[in-house]
């Protein structure tokens, strides 16, 4: 007679996204393959791109709100000489001043003052809410959304290989371009503002994001991998692995341990220490994401054993 499956246990599932797909459809899939509606995501990525998608499974959905705040990689292809409403391959061309004779000396003149500190004007297609709705709704309701700018930091702009090509009689250039970004940053937004340096128009033709702080593509499980072990555990990173991967950690001794249980504070043992930091018992197990910041830590959330 056929055993039951193991449940899923409390942890991070790192999907590699398919095009096509949006965060939500991933979401929505994960749940009936863990067999639980405690399913979250760290971090929405555009139906168009692929790649790193954290999810969060159980008790570990309380992870994702700090993971959400984490730097990100991607890999992408920026078309220079077309601009279009959604700033991707999807939306309607709407300029096409074209590209002729751009150098790769100019490219990476443009991408240096896109790199650093920066005031970034987001997608007017994007999920930011303008009085109570989401841009892109108004967007495509034919009302002009102008939003604010907002600052991001692109730690890393690097310009790989520039192929010319032409497109419906418009000559373009097609550049690969690798990033490393704030939260909150649009790499769509980069490439329409990259086109806009050169004197030309802008926008991605693919994005593909390879890290999501501390996980890689290396961890990541395509979603047709996962439909194939349906009715066997999820391969996820166990809540106390993905805490250490993710945050800086803290041993804790029984009695801190105890004290953060019942949900008192403890010293902090680096204060003014930046972000969540994950404290452990001496079993090994994961009792608290702390703020260490002032003397005395403080528990952003604690994590009680799971009910039987």
């Amino acid at each position: 007679m056929p055993t039951a499956a193991e449940p899923t246990p409390d942890g991070l599932l790192v999907v590699d996204k398919p095009g096509g797909w949006t965060s939500h459809d991933v979401v929505a899939r994960a749940r009936r393959l863990c067999a639980t509606r405690k399913v979250g995501h760290a971090g929405t990525l555009d139906p168009m791109a692929t790649g790193v998608l954290v999810l969060g499974v159980g008790r570990a959905t309380r992870l994702l709100t700090f993971l959400v705040g984490a730097d990100k990689d991607y890999t992408a292809t920026v078309r220079l000489g077309q601009g279009t409403l959604t700033d991707d391959a999807e939306g309607e061309v709407t300029s096409a001043p074209g590209a002729v004779g751009l150098e790769r000396a100019a490219v990476e003149a443009a991408v240096a003052g896109l790199t650093g500190d920066l005031e970034q004007v987001p997608s007017a297609v994007s999920a930011i809410k303008v009085k109570g709705e989401r841009a892109y709704h108004r967007v495509r309701a034919g009302e002009d959304v102008q939003l604010p700018a907002r600052p991001v930091t692109v730690s890393r702009f690097v310009i790989g290989a520039l192929r010319p090509v032409e497109v419906d009689g418009t000559p373009v250039l097609d550049v690969d371009v690798e990033v490393t970004v704030s939260s909150g940053t649009y790499v769509r937004a980069l490439a329409r503002d990259l086109g806009t340096a050169l004197g030309s128009a802008g926008h991605l033709t693919a994005l593909r994001r390879t890290r999501v702080g501390g996980f890689g593509l290396d961890v990541a499980h395509p979603l047709a991998e996962l439909e194939a072990r349906q009715g066997e555990p999820m391969p996820v990173v166990r809540l106390a692995d993905a805490a250490r991967a993710a945050f800086p950690a803290r041993s804790l001794d029984v009695a801190e341990a105890r004290s953060l249980g019942y949900g008192q504070r403890i010293a902090s043992a680096r204060p003014g220490r930046p972000g969540p930091v994950a404290a452990f018992a001496p079993d090994g197990t994961l009792v608290a994401l702390l703020d260490e910041e002032q003397d005395t830590a403080r528990s952003l959330v604690t994590f009680a054993p799971a009910s039987s």
